[in-house]
């Protein structure tokens, strides 16, 4: 690579990408913008564009590509525009990007994540669903391309870092004895599950410690997000099932642990601000100022720790019990919680219904065959389409 990383982002609207942006506006002899994209929001997609003057730009939606047009003409940037998901294939994997950060929500990513491994890039992975869709197909696409692939999620970055260098694959060898995965336990931490079946969409949002967007905060209410986490830890870290154990931690300062052998248990420790794995990988392995405070442990005092309470939040069980079954199981599982969360927050499905959903979807399909994308793919939809139909049904007998 350049001395300076010319770097892509894909989702630059997102909370991830504003990240991104501020980290790489820190150090400008180290980074430069070189590609940006959107869905459909073009208004903030064109501000961005003109702040950064990125050589490539791209909107998902290519309805929005002629107005994108309009804006960038009438502001002087000289940006190229593509659109549509081969425009997010075509700008993943741009000859002149070193550095592709894969912030897009959902499996709506997962090609453009896939180009970028395929093209050999530094891939940031933001995009947990990637992995959660297709894993064998991404690490055997990172493997063969030679691709670099670091972890943005928090807890897998912090996983990342407390691992010995180039840990993946068997565990035990390394004298890693288990992954302690972290999480917050979300807004509905304390309520008992009975209080939840009218809460609204607001309130799932209100996290009480990260700053996320509106589908990643609904997953941390149901803890799917740890769900999906855990089939994530189980790609990137070799790990099995019985391998990893999630860990309630209401303060969000442990970002996540890596217990050995020898009973030594190591944990990163920051401030709950996606900056610091950002910065973190983005420079790897060196370090930058990440934009965030020194950690105040007299302030913070103490730290809690909890047994998840699978009872309450039987959408941890239904990920366990996706990666157990392996095959197409996870997609399904993803696909159906990507159709659930949608309609809880348009107010068309009831927040316990969620994982109701979820169940049924998987009860119905299975596992099936993962091997190829294509075979992803087509999980993917035919658990869309079961789930919405669920979601119909429900919606039938409500009226």
């Amino acid at each position: 690579m350049s001395t300076i990383q010319n770097i892509a982002i894909l989702g630059a609207t997102g909370s991830i990408g504003a990240s991104t942006l501020d980290v790489i506006a820190r150090h400008p002899s180290r980074f430069r913008v070189a590609a940006l994209t959107a869905n459909r929001q073009v208004d903030e997609l064109a501000e961005l564009c003109k702040r950064h003057r990125p050589g490539t730009v791209c909107v998902a939606d290519a309805s929005q590509a002629p107005r994108l047009r309009q804006q960038l003409a009438a502001a002087g940037a000289s940006c190229r525009v593509l659109a549509g998901e081969q425009g997010l294939v075509e700008t993943a994997s741009l000859p002149e990007v070193d550095c592709v950060m894969a912030a897009i929500v959902g499996a709506a990513g997962l090609r453009a994540t896939l180009a970028a491994a395929a093209a050999g890039k530094k891939l940031l992975l933001a995009n947990k669903e990637a992995l959660v869709v297709a894993g064998a197909v991404l690490m055997e696409t990172v493997r063969s391309s030679g691709a670099i692939l670091l972890p943005i999620d928090s807890e897998h970055n912090a996983i990342f870092q407390c691992l010995p260098p180039f840990a993946s694959g068997a565990l035990a060898a390394k004298g890693v004895r288990r992954i302690l995965l972290t999480g917050s336990g979300g807004p509905f931490r304390a309520r008992a599950r009975t209080e939840l079946q009218r809460v609204t969409p607001d309130e799932a949002c209100a996290h009480p410690n990260w700053v996320m967007g509106r589908k990643i905060s609904v997953d941390s209410a149901t803890m799917m997000n740890k769900g999906l986490e855990v089939i994530e830890a189980h790609w990137l870290f070799g790990a099995a099932p019985d391998q990893i154990q999630v860990v309630v931690h209401p303060q969000s300062v442990v970002h996540s642990m890596v217990e050995y052998a020898d009973g030594s248990v190591i944990a990163q420790l920051g401030h709950p601000d996606m900056r610091t794995p950002i910065a973190q990988a983005l420079a790897y392995p060196d370090r930058i100022d990440a934009g965030v405070p020194a950690l105040d442990l007299f302030r913070i005092g103490s730290l809690g720790f909890e047994q998840p309470d699978f009872g309450r939040f039987p959408a941890l069980g239904l990920g366990y019990a996706a990666l157990r079954s392996g095959g197409a199981a996870p997609a399904t599982l993803n696909a159906a919680n990507e159709v659930a969360v949608a309609a809880f927050l348009e107010g068309r499905l009831p927040f316990l219904q969620i994982t109701s959903v979820i169940e049924e979807t998987l009860g119905a399909l299975g596992a099936g065959p993962s091997r190829t994308l294509d075979e992803v793919l087509d999980a993917d939809a035919r658990a869309r389409s079961r789930a919405t139909q669920i979601v119909a049904r429900f919606n039938s007998h409500a009226a």
